[in-house]
């Protein structure tokens, strides 16, 4: 656990940095993986930019619905750049519908869009499990094995690590794409195409969701719901069967356009 990181004189909140260095790649390879998609890299990039600056403000705005009494002497921590006085849940769905709306008003089509943005989910995962790393967030459990660290006062496993080797594996199993392998999602054939847009994206979730679902066993501070589920696993799950199933729909419409071609 590293939580502040020292250079010269200025002490620098370690999981802060590593998130931002995460979302500077992803932002990054982003702009690359457009091209690959036929998105606009620009309009991908202000995409992002407009959902990451809306949740940032959604995240505060909800922990301070939340927790009013926090600010109550201070009213300049509102702007704080703790990274604890942040709602996530409340970021994440302010986020997407910032992105939606923003992508409706400059028709962007949402299939391929999704695809484009795989590396920049991909890091966004790396990066968190790290920042996670650094805090000592989203530990694991106490086990004997000779990969634990030291953390809390026990011997744990190392469920950031396991998340940033998942997310790591998973992006490099998806992304990059192959030129030429995709198609417009309305079903209109280009040279060479061959892959429906979105069944990369849907791929990439389902793995996700299945890494998630896997090392959410091993972790330590689980919120557990009905007396003793891991809500994570539940939501996982979740994921993973509706992913699977719109892969699946995805791969049908493929075969048939293929078939009757």
């Amino acid at each position: 656990m590293f939580p502040t990181i020292r250079v010269g004189p200025l002490s620098l909140q370690a999981p802060g940095l590593m998130l931002l260095i995460s979302l500077w790649i992803g932002i990054s390879l982003g702009e690359k993986s457009a091209k690959a998609y036929k998105v606009s890299a620009e309009k991908l990039s202000n995409l992002i930019l407009v959902s990451l600056v809306a949740g940032v403000i959604g995240a505060r705005v909800v922990y301070i619905a939340q927790n009013p009494q926090a600010f109550a002497g201070n009213l300049l921590s509102m702007v704080s750049l703790n990274l604890g006085l942040l709602d996530v849940a409340g970021g994440a769905v302010t986020a997407i519908i910032a992105a939606f709306i923003y992508g409706q008003k400059k028709e962007m089509d949402l299939w391929r869009t999704l695809d484009a943005l795989i590396p920049f989910f991909g890091m966004l995962a790396i990066g968190l499990a790290t920042a996670n790393l650094a805090s000592g967030d989203a530990f694991g459990m106490e086990t004997t094995r000779p990969w634990g660290i030291e953390l809390w006062g026990a011997t744990r496993h190392p469920t950031q690590i396991y998340t940033m080797i998942g997310a790591l594996v998973t992006l490099n199993l998806v992304w990059p794409p192959k030129q030429g392998a995709q198609k417009e999602s309305g079903g209109q054939k280009e040279a060479g195409a061959q892959k429906e847009s979105g069944v990369d994206f849907l791929i990439f979730i389902a793995i996700t969701a299945g890494y998630t679902l896997f090392i959410e066993a091993f972790r330590g501070d689980s919120t557990l719901i009905l007396g003793g589920i891991r809500a994570d696993q539940v939501i996982a799950l979740l994921v993973l069967a509706v992913s699977l199933w719109g892969l699946d729909r995805k791969l049908k419409g493929e075969r048939e356009t293929f078939l009757n071609s």
